[in-house]
């Protein structure tokens, strides 16, 4: 199951346990039980504190539990094989259990084991999810920090059945205790904060009572990080205030135009970054959705930036780098089938669409992309633009051209989703051509058509904004008012790349730098 490199990897990463834990499987008469055999017996012979054991009744084969051999009460088991993008959370499982610290803050192990209940949780996800892992390694630690809580961690393209038994149709996809508890990414923190009600109200005190900051970035993607890095090593306090960090680095695989780095993915930079920020002792505070803004009442005063918890926030200098999210079709249909056959990431729900008949709306690069990866798994794909021409670079295009299972359908302004009330099983569409309507039976839509920036918040605050809600800057990054810049897909800078953003956010740093030593602070020109 594994080959030299990875094994070599994983007895160094094995070297690290303290402690002896066992694998215990459930297997069937299958391949798939077979191969798990294979890779628990492959594990176990890299280090003499590992044993595998295959005496296991559980009722999902194959499936296996890790814990630690001196206290059965604390486990978590993976059914299905955990490789692909999960393959990291199986080596931090072995490590954990095998007594090995996790690289997680002692308040959110404390919340771990503050809670109180019985929680019973079963994740669902697919091998090529970059969502995933997430969630995965956050029940894992929780299961193996607390012993009234479980975590089953099933793979659904081995359990196919259960999944269509359970209406699942986008992972990740978790449940407690039996019943439907979240769809989507979610991290260590976002659970707790679901489980332990007065977290958000801890967290809210904690930050209201933070000195003012000198530079304040509102939003963790490579605009706001890149902005981040370059004032905090102007020697300035600052903080980095985001919703999710990373941003739509996340959702986000292949990336092969960023100067320098031949390929890299989403996941793997925003950890790049995410270790610079620390690095460089700015202040990260994630999962904050900002609400309002109340801008500073003369040049040199303090901004304030209220938040959804309850916190606020001061500071002389404000950086609005909030990004922007995926549109929504906005037709009837949409939200009442969203993860029930409508979906938004084609890498972490296409497998769930195996054989089957699905749309991409959208002609863009992304939707062309999309296409051409679930063109490999699924049984037909009808790729929907409402422009009379695709967009996507000539290459996609022509790559596109090469699959005999889709088909292009252009001039098509898609109408509504519709569904039997349980899941998607079609779409309908008007030519624009001639006002004809029409229906494409299916099971899934992969919805592909462009973005919307995250600045609705702002209306009102007195921040210029452009007919489509960007954040209106000058080529310095600068907005209408005074110590207040933007940078990245929130504003009106054109093209909304990685790059792009990055440098966007470099130059809104310089230029509340300049601000910041040529604006005497407002209290002190009181005290003068």
């Amino acid at each position: 199951m594994l080959d030299a490199t990875m094994q070599q990897q994983l007895k160094q990463y094995l070297a690290n346990l303290r402690e002896p834990i066992e694998l215990v499987a459930s297997l069937g008469d299958d391949a798939k039980s077979q191969q798990t055999r294979d890779l628990l017996t492959e594990i176990a012979e890299l280090h003499d504190m590992v044993s595998a054991q295959f005496d296991g009744t559980d009722e999902r084969k194959p499936s296996f539990i890790i814990r630690r051999a001196s206290d059965a009460q604390k486990w978590v088991r993976f059914a299905g094989l955990p490789m692909g993008h999960e393959f990291t959370s199986l080596v931090l499982a072995l490590l954990w259990a095998g007594g090995h610290p996790p690289k997680v803050d002692a308040e959110q192990l404390e919340a771990i084991e503050r809670l109180e209940g019985d929680f019973e949780f079963e994740m669902y996800f697919s091998l090529s999810c970059h969502n995933c892992p997430d969630v995965v390694q956050a029940l894992t630690l929780m299961a193996l920090t607390n012993p009234r809580i479980t975590a089953t961690l099933i793979e659904g393209g081995t359990f196919k059945d259960e999944v269509d038994a359970r209406d699942i149709m986008a992972v990740p996809s978790t449940f407690l205790n039996g019943e439907l508890f979240y769809n989507g990414k979610m991290d260590l923190a976002d659970i707790l904060a679901q489980l332990d009600s007065g977290a958000s109200e801890r967290e809210a005190a904690k930050l209201n009572e933070a000195e003012p900051f000198e530079v304040l970035v509102l939003g963790g993607g490579p605009a706001g990080v890149s902005a981040s890095i370059y004032t905090a090593r102007k020697g300035f306090r600052t903080g980095i205030a985001a919703e999710r960090f990373g941003g739509q680095l996340n959702d986000t695989l292949g990336i092969e135009n960023l100067a320098g780095t031949p390929y890299t993915e989403g996941p793997k930079l925003t950890e790049q970054l995410r270790q610079q920020v620390n690095e460089n002792a700015i202040e990260m505070m994630d999962r904050l959705q900002a609400e309002k803004l109340v801008p500073a009442s003369e040049p040199g005063g303090m901004h304030e930036v209220l938040f959804t918890n309850g916190a606020s926030l001061k500071t002389r200098s404000l950086i609005l780098a909030t990004g922007a999210r995926w549109r929504n079709l906005g037709v009837p249909g949409e939200q009442e089938y969203r993860n029930k056959g409508v979906a938004y990431c084609p890498h972490c729900d296409g497998p769930l669409f195996k054989g089957k008949r699905i749309a991409v709306i959208g002609g863009g690069n992304s939707g062309v992309e999309a296409a051409i990866d679930l063109a490999k798994i699924v049984g037909h794909v009808t790729l929907i633009e409402f422009d009379d021409r695709l967009r996507a670079d000539e290459v996609l295009q022509a790559k596109l051209a090469s699959f005999d299972n889709v088909r292009i359908i252009k001039s098509a302004q898609t109408t509504e989703v519709t569904g039997d009330g349980k899941r998607v099983n079609g779409l309908v569409y008007k030519d624009r051509k001639t006002g004809e309507e029409h229906t494409v039976e299916l099971e899934g839509i992969f919805v592909q058509i462009g973005l919307v920036p995250n600045t609705e918040w702002l209306k009102g605050s007195g921040i210029a904004l452009s007919q489509y809600g960007e954040i209106e800057t000058d080529v310095e990054g600068a907005t209408n008012l005074p110590g207040i810049f933007g940078a990245g897909d929130c504003t009106t800078v054109p093209y909304k790349q990685i790059v792009v953003a990055m440098g966007e956010g470099s130059k809104a740093a310089l230029s509340a730098f300049d601000y910041l030593i040529r604006t005497q602070p407002a209290e002190e020109r009181v005290a003068a």
